[in-house]
């Protein structure tokens, strides 16, 4: 099973009112960058999304600095990344940009992916053109992922992604 995981809104919060919590990396190293937006992540949502058992590939516009600043903060190997071609303009259908690219990318594989993004448009497209099982999760943006969110993905994949 794959996992397409977002970052900004998803596992970086943004536009809460107040001040954000702030962390110290969970696993330590020279390989941590100094990116400015690091202390906003939870390192230990890096265990969290290890322990789903799914195959975790970045679907992000951080490009290969979701590699090289975050997934050391999280204690994650280097991860596949979704190369995002130029978005075409399914905005005016209410489609999410990163839509029929992932699904490209599923390849017909069952998924998971989590987006703060993400709308029934988006799931209803997905239903009509994806061949396999796929969890469209919405994050709420203000607080990224939380122990509710968890709690969908562990629940939909514990019952075979049904």
């Amino acid at each position: 099973m794959l996992l397409f995981l977002d970052v900004d809104g998803t596992l970086l919060p943004f536009g809460a009112v107040g001040p954000y919590p702030l962390y110290e990396p969970a696993f330590p190293d020279g390989a941590v960058t100094g990116h400015p937006l690091l202390p906003r992540v939870d390192p230990a949502l890096g265990a969290r999304l290890t322990s789903l058992g799914c195959a975790l590939v970045w679907a992000t516009t951080w490009g290969d600095d979701a590699n090289t600043a975050l997934a050391p903060w999280l204690g994650l190997p280097r991860l596949p990344l979704v190369d995002w071609p130029d978005p075409d303009d399914d905005e005016t259908t209410g489609l999410h940009w990163k839509t029929r690219p992932l699904v490209s990318w599923a390849a017909g594989r069952p998924f998971v992916w989590v987006d703060d993004e993400i709308t029934d448009a988006d799931r209803a497209w997905v239903a009509a053109h994806h061949p396999e099982r796929a969890l469209l999760h919405r994050v709420d943006h203000q607080v990224g992922l939380t122990e509710r969110d968890f709690a969908v993905l562990e629940e939909w994949l514990a019952r075979g992604g049904r």
